[in-house]
């Protein structure tokens, strides 16, 4: 057993929504999601899929019971680095896990988008008994090597903030390079003006500018590097097998998406061994349409769970 498995003894942290004894459905986003998908009468807050998911909305907590996880990550060496490496697989144990606490031995589906579809794929293929259905969004079955590329800059920064003292500094860069790679370029053309809103005799801000560092500044107050580290790195490391996955599958392309292109998804689709169909996002947003397109994600999710995979 990997030391990575090992820590797997304990169950991560989770939420479950919805009538107990209703239809199971996993619901995973990306690195930046929570075990929180919407607001419940425990905890009422919006949730990360705020207009996806709840009573009324297209994931319907009074149809379904969902189930929301913690990613887990690889701890925090002495050096602020991650202590362990940890696996789309890994993540797909603790799901395991989490699902043997409360009691479910099968599900109706797991839905994920982004790192969150690499986990369903990584538990499909690791629990093919367990689960009936996947609806993967914005995620193949291992990383585009243009996405590796973007990511490992992304990590050496932070590693470099590591190195230097500013790990806040360092988080909030990387995650202005990465909203770069979730959003689309069409996106930017249509939304900043290329005018400085500031400019000096020796500098310039620009809107787009301003955006990427409001961002990165809120990202930044919230993580850590060893776990930034720990999932961006995991994503680059996923690799399933698509004769594997035996699990009817959705697989969804959002229009622009520069992380996982829609020719990486097709390549899946063909590849997979079960009932499998592509779902075209439209979206000026890229890889982030899952989250800004709620209504058009909805009714691709209403449809894959409430009719044939292949209709």
């Amino acid at each position: 057993m990997s030391l990575a498995a090992e820590i797997l003894i304990e169950v991560p942290p989770y939420e479950v929504i919805g009538p107990h004894g209703a239809p199971t459905v996993v619901v995973l986003g990306g690195i930046s999601a929570n075990r929180h998908i919407c607001g419940n009468g425990v905890d009422p807050s919006p949730g990360w899929w705020e207009g996806v998911a709840g009573r009324g909305r297209s994931l319907d907590t009074t149809e379904f019971q969902l189930v929301g996880c913690d990613f887990i990550d690889g701890g925090r060496g002495p050096d602020g680095r991650p202590e362990r490496l940890v696996s789309t697989r890994d993540q797909a144990d603790a799901i395991a896990a989490v699902l043997d606490e409360i009691g479910v031995e099968r599900v109706r589906a797991v839905i994920g988008a982004s790192y969150g579809g690499m986990v369903a794929l990584a538990f499909a293929e690791r629990y093919p008994a367990r689960v009936d259905q996947l609806v993967v969004i914005g995620a193949a079955h291992k990383a585009h090597p243009m996405t590796t590329a973007l990511r490992a800059v992304q990590r050496r920064i932070v590693e470099l903030g590591l190195e230097t003292g500013r790990e806040h500094d360092a988080l909030s860069l990387a995650r202005s390079l990465a909203m770069t790679t979730y959003r689309s370029a069409r996106e930017f053309g249509e939304r900043f003006g290329h005018v400085p809103t500031t400019l000096t005799e020796n500098d310039a801000l620009f809107p787009v500018e301003t955006y990427l560092r409001s961002h990165g500044e809120r990202f930044a107050a919230a993580w850590r590097p060893e776990r930034f580290l720990a999932l961006s790195l995991s994503g680059d490391l996923h690799d399933v097998a698509p004769a594997n996955i035996c699990t009817p599958t959705v697989l969804v392309a959002a229009e622009g998406d520069a992380i996982v292109p829609r020719e990486q998804i097709a390549e899946l689709a063909e590849s997979i061994a079960a009932p499998c169909r592509v779902v075209d996002l439209p979206s000026r947003n890229g890889h982030d349409a899952f989250l800004t397109e709620p209504q058009t994600v909805g009714a691709i999710l209403r449809s894959a769970l409430n009719s044939s995979i292949l209709s």
